[in-house]
């Protein structure tokens, strides 16, 4: 399911603290206080991405992670994009 219009998704990322909105993906940068933070963090999203078949694209730079989620297939933000997000805020990012 495609997420239409600004409303609509800026009503779900009012539930994803930090979370922007991106033409046609929502990203989040995480302060993982130092490289290995952000190592374990990466590997921690690693494996939510893999249960849920749904990879974002991620930045490493030493104590920041930079998470951006699209549904390329989709042509923009679907739920799997959400989904995802609410996820790895469940993670205690």
């Amino acid at each position: 399911m495609t997420v239409h219009g600004h409303e609509q998704i800026e009503a779900r990322l009012a539930k994803l603290p930090g979370w922007r909105h991106l033409p046609n993906s929502i990203e989040k940068v995480f302060d993982r206080g130092d490289f290995d933070g952000s190592l374990r963090f990466v590997n921690e999203v690693a494996r939510l991405a893999n249960e849920q078949n749904h990879h974002p694209d991620i930045a490493v730079s030493w104590n920041r992670v930079t998470l951006t989620l699209s549904s390329h297939d989709a042509g923009g933000l679907t739920e799997r994009d959400f989904k995802l997000a609410e996820a790895i805020e469940a993670l205690g990012a």
